[in-house]
């Protein structure tokens, strides 16, 4: 008696929960929404390094003592301002000796000189001479003129010697010249490494490092799936831990064109003014890259994919009947997501997606754009 009790009890119960989930399924196989194809521009967050667009480490190309080194990490400078001055008291003395070569052969090119115009008047007369028949044997004749070209040669070889000579001399002036070092363009002191006293040359450490940077390099390594779309001049924004909140904008300018084996991603380059001196060399933003559909996508509700332990699908109105259609999720665009699978634009999908709904139960006919 008791059991029947029970279950006349619980009857009620029963056709509640069944009258409401066919309230529910009915409510969500009676509203279809079309599948909708476009293109949708979409970025990506990319993380990137902050470089100077121009650094360089100044070493000496002379040996010598720092003499001075106006500079420190900091610094600002100009293109061509001091950087450092060097001591090499022997490059003075090789000058010295150098010149003296070069007044030694001033020297002998003028005793040359002599011999030449001593052999071209010696010529001179027996030529005259020579005008009167016997008075000097041809041979002497001959003879001069060869003394004559001897002393041109030697006067030329003494010319030689000199330039000879003269050369030596720029050459250690020039290296002389190095001894003062000055900076290739604008730009700040990162690094110093020299001081006062020390001995520097070619093949040792740098005295000091320069960097560029009111204008910067972003440096992006772009990965292999997002390079469509990509062209030179876009302009791409990006944020710095630095700046909460702040973004920062700059025009795509370099692309590598090669991609790296190892991490499948390819370094592209923004260009960046820094007039505010905002950003710093070694900086890590996070750049939105911009991508660009080449194709236009399938969108449904997100709403309408259901996803089970065994597949990814979405319902599908086929003559009033419904369809389960198997898709593959993509990028998000709002309420909308992407799909791909057995879909083509116009088709009606349930915008509220069950897997209550089964494979060939009616569907309403509402219709929801």
């Amino acid at each position: 008696m008791m059991r029947i009790e029970n279950v006349m009890r619980s009857a009620p119960c029963l056709l509640l929960a069944s009258l409401l989930l066919a309230t529910l399924a009915n409510g969500q196989s009676g509203e279809l929404v079309a599948v909708v194809a476009k293109s949708v521009s979409r970025t990506v967050e990319l993380p990137g390094e902050i470089q100077p667009y121009l650094r360089v480490a100044i070493h000496a190309k002379v040996q010598g003592f720092v003499e001075t080194i106006p500079v420190d990490r900091g610094t600002a400078v100009k293109a061509g301002d001091p950087i450092a001055e060097l001591s090499a008291p022997e490059l003075a003395a090789q000058i010295a000796e150098a010149e003296s070569k070069v007044q030694a052969m001033t020297a002998t090119r003028m005793e040359a000189e002599a011999q030449l115009a001593a052999a071209e008047a010696t010529y001179d007369r027996l030529r005259k001479a020579a005008e009167t028949a016997g008075a000097v044997a041809g041979n002497e004749v001959v003879q001069a003129q060869k003394q004559v070209d001897a002393a041109q040669a030697l006067v030329h070889s003494r010319d030689q010697a000199i330039h000879a000579a003269q050369a030596a001399v720029d050459s250690i002036r020039v290296m002389q010249g190095y001894l003062k070092l000055t900076a290739p363009f604008d730009g700040v002191v990162t690094e110093r490494w020299a001081h006062p006293g020390a001995l520097v040359g070619p093949g040792g450490d740098a005295l000091v490092e320069i960097q560029q940077v009111s204008r910067l390099r972003i440096v992006v390594p772009v990965p292999e799936e997002d390079l469509a779309g990509m062209t030179s001049g876009v302009t791409v924004s990006f944020t710095v831990p630095a700046y909460p909140g702040r973004k920062f904008a700059a025009p795509l300018a370099r692309i590598a064109h090669t991609l790296d084996s190892k991490t499948r991603t390819m370094p592209v380059e923004l260009d960046m003014r820094n007039g505010d001196g905002a950003l710093a060399p070694g900086m890590y933003p996070s750049v939105s890259w911009p991508l660009r559909s080449t194709h236009a996508g399938l969108y449904v509700p997100k709403t309408s994919v259901v996803t089970t332990t065994e597949r990814t699908f979405v319902v599908r109105d086929r003559d009033g009947k419904a369809e389960w259609v198997d898709v593959k999720k993509g990028a998000a665009d709002g309420d909308l997501v992407e799909v791909s699978g057995d879909l083509k634009a116009g088709d009606r999908v349930v915008r509220r997606g069950t897997d209550e709904i089964h494979a060939g139960a009616a569907l309403g006919q509402a219709h929801s754009k």
